[in-house]
Order: C-alpha cells, then structure tokens, then sequence
C-alpha cells in the first residue's frame, strides 16, 4: 500500500500517516461562516483538503475514508447581515451555503461524504443542527471543572488545560497574554478564558439552555460537531492556518477536556495564506476577489484550482494574472491531449508518490508537463487523463472542450475563407488586408501560422467568434 507522509502542525515535522482504522479513515475539515460569498482565499483550504482526500480514497478507497466540512449558519457577522439587509437569517445562510458549494463545485471540489449519507447531510453539518451536542459538551466541561458560568455566559477555564494549552500554536499561556488582543471582560477568570456560551437578546437567534436563553461560542461548534460524526479519536483536522490560534487550539483544549479518553485529532495539517500580485489581499488595495467574481470575469473554476496547485500548501501562495493565463494555456494544451481519453489506467505512481509527499502538488504538476511531452499514443493519454482526474482536473473542462468545437463548427466555414482571403492577399502582396485578417483571427484567439505550405490555425483557450463579425 502507498505510504502518505504528511506534516503534522502538532508535533512540527513530518510523519507516516497512519489511521485509527484503515476501514474509516476520518477527516474534519473547518468549514465557512455562511453570510457571504467564498472569497479567493477561502477556496484554497477547500481545493488543498480536497486533493488530499482524493488521495486517501484512492489508497483506502472511497468506501472507506469519511470527509466531514461544516458550515457555521450561527455567528455575529451573519446576524448584523440579516440586521443590514432586512432578509431573515434563514434565508441569508440557506442562500451563501448554495453559493459555495456551487462556487467550490466550479473548481473541482467533491462534496465531503460519510458512508450511508447519500444527501451529504451529515457530511456538511450545520452548527444549528447540533445545538443540543454543544449544550451538553459545555455541561460536562462544566462538571470537570473545566468551564464556569459567569453573567449568563459560560466560560472555558485556560488555567484547568494551562500545561497542554498553546503547544499547537507553540505559544505560552503568559505570553499569550502578554500580547493578548481579546476582550477582556469583567467577568473572566484569566484574561485568555474564551466563551463556550453566550446570552442572546430577543432580536437574536438563540436556545434554552440550563444558562438561559443564548448561542454557542464559536469554537464549541466544530468539537462538538467532530465528536459526534467521528468520535473521541479521529484522523486528521484541517485549515488554513489562520485557524491554528485561537480556533484549533480552543478545539483540542475543550475536547480533550470533555473526552479525555481520546485524543481528539492526531495529525493538523494548516495551510498557508494566499496574497494577489504579492500583497495580502484587501478590499482597501483593490485587490479582493471572490471566487465567483474570477469565474463570471470568464476564467474557468480549473483554471483557478491549477494556480491553487501550482504551490506546495505549506507555502503563501500568490495569485497573479500572468498565473492564471499560463495555467488556461497549459490547460487548453493538456485537454487537446485527453479530449476522448478514458479514465481506464491507474495514475503515474511517480505523481502519487509526489502526492504521497506531503500533498506535494506543485512537483505533481511539474511531473505531468514532462508527462505531456513525452505522451505518444491513446493508452498514454488515457493514463495522463486519470492522472488529472486524481487531481481534480478535468472533469468540468469537457464541458469547456464541448463549447469550444460547438464554436468551431460553427465558424469553421468562415475561418476556412478568411484564411483563404489573406492567402490570396498574401500572393497579391496586399499585406494591408492581410494583416487586418491576421490581426482580426489573433484579436478573436486564433493562432495563424505561415508555413511554406500555407497557413495553419489553432483555436486558443480564448476564442470568441463574435470578434470576427465584421469580417463576415
């Protein structure tokens, strides 16, 4: 069987990957708060763990690994929206929800799976489909000494975990709260103690509980989510590293807390962040998008995942132009190879060992350019295509291939007179209106070359027949 190494965030090197059970590989993956689009760099997390989890149903098999993503429908940022917009928080979260998993369909990302959970329900839990499991981990956390109600809320106790708490981080409670930037309310044992539960006011969502009326904290949400779909020990929990503190390490502190008996999750693996043209991405710069912005400006959801696996997962990733135009062309060429090919031989195993490496994408792809160089035959195309299909390509660019030779069917009878006209302004030495043949067919992306033979064309990724209008 392959062996897949993988960097684990929690002991800071890399190690065997190794399950709890081969029969059910289990994987938790934190999810996006729902009251909004899916910006860019809320895709990448979703396309690094979606690779991976590519990778482990093709060692264990697909029956055999389970993939839980959560979504947070129950959050402060998603009530001053509803607040904003007049629109009920229902119908806002029932909203955003569709837009990403249609936005992460669009680059490539199966939807997470649990075995005998055809809808995905369960694999995509809603927090507020699992209040009743936070309430009762937060009363049992109360009862071991590890939580304290204050004010109507109910507060993690730091200080019950302080020997184990920060070494995901690798940071020291005293020097976390040296540089602390959180609210530090009267009411809190240890300026670093954070809410497990929280009071609601009429105009906001709330449930009973033996604290009164409230919500959840948001950390509680994915250990008690975790906990109940995969149990005291699992495998693997990720993000992006932006997660690492406070999130996941308020996850580990209240989980093994509540279930000392397990060990929560034993690999963490944390993604880097993504810049755009080498600067953090922000609304102020100018520079902020949302998935859904870069495929409605025309460039294709695989197009976008290719950049994404251009960079190893562990390193800042930086999104350009110049990026995304070389991946269309070297995606353009790739589908030429594989248009008709079939999914019928196993992948290259040097590329799984590159994914075996620590999600090693980026040497993946440098491996299928030379693949692609030396491909030969049908059999060479259809082991390249079930290559890309481990890594989540090529799937939605049929579609794209389709619409491209609808387009060339389409105009093929004027592509083949223009070409014949600039031949024959060619020979005249009418260069005038050879060029503005030839500046027309490139400004529509058709490639022309000049050969001894005549002129040759080839379709580009970009090619727009209704530039060619005018020369009808």
């Amino acid at each position: 069987m392959t062996t897949i190494k993988l960097h684990n965030t929690k002991t800071r090197r890399k190690e065997v990957f190794e399950p709890l059970d081969k029969d059910n590989v289990r994987m938790y993956v934190c999810g996006p708060t729902v009251y909004d689009r899916a910006h860019l760099g809320n895709a990448r997390p979703v396309v690094v763990f979606d690779v991976l989890y590519r990778l482990l149903r093709h060692v264990y098999g697909p029956e055999h690994v389970t993939y839980v993503r959560n979504f947070t429908d129950v959050d402060d940022k998603i009530n001053a929206r509803a607040a904003e917009s007049g629109r009920s928080i229902s119908e806002i979260t029932a909203e955003t929800t569709q837009w990403f998993l249609d936005d992460m369909a669009a680059l490539g990302a199966l939807e997470p799976s649990i075995r005998n959970d055809p809808d995905h329900q369960k694999a995509m839990p809603r927090a507020t489909q699992y209040i009743p499991q936070m309430v009762a981990m937060i009363e049992g956390l109360i009862a071991k000494g590890h939580a304290y109600e204050a004010e109507g809320h109910v507060l993690f106790a730091v200080d019950s975990w302080r020997e184990h708490y920060g070494k995901l981080s690798g940071r020291s409670v005293d020097d976390m709260i040296a540089g602390a930037r959180v609210e530090v309310a009267p009411y809190k044992r240890n300026p670093m103690d954070f809410v497990l539960w929280k009071p609601s006011s009429d105009d906001l969502p709330g449930w009973d509980s033996p604290w009164g009326r409230g919500r959840p904290g948001w950390h509680i949400e994915c250990s008690a989510m975790a906990h109940e779909l995969l149990g005291e020990s699992f495998d693997i929990h990720g993000g992006g590293n932006d997660l690492m503190f406070p999130h996941h390490e308020n996850e580990i502190a209240q989980s093994c807390c509540a279930h000392p008996e397990g060990e929560f999750a034993r690999y963490w693996l944390h993604n880097e962040m993504l810049q755009v043209e080498g600067k953090k991405m922000s609304k102020s710069l100018g520079n902020f998008f949302t998935v859904r912005d870069l495929l409605e400006q025309g460039i294709p959801g695989e197009v976008i995942r290719f950049v994404f696996l251009s960079t190893h997962y562990r390193k800042p990733m930086d999104w350009t132009a110049e990026k995304a135009r070389e991946a269309k062309e070297t995606l353009w060429k790739w589908q030429n190879l594989t248009d008709g090919a079939e999914r019928n031989r196993r992948p290259y195993l040097d590329v799984i060992e590159a994914l075996s490496d620590d999600l090693n994408t980026s040497l993946a792809i440098s491996l299928l350019h030379q693949k692609f160089k030396e491909a030969r035959t049908q059999d060479d195309a259809n082991r390249f295509f079930s290559t890309l299909s481990l890594l989540g390509i090529g799937q939605n660019w049929r579609d794209g291939v389709r619409k491209s030779v609808e387009k060339a069917f389409t105009t093929s009878g004027l592509l083949d007179r223009l070409i014949e006209q600039m031949e024959e302004a060619r020979a005249k030495k009418d260069w005038k209106t050879s060029d503005q043949i030839r500046d027309a067919l490139l400004e529509a992306d058709v490639r022309i070359q000049v050969t001894a033979k005549g002129i040759k064309r080839e379709l580009g990724p970009d090619f727009d027949p209704t530039k060619l209008e005018a020369l009808k």
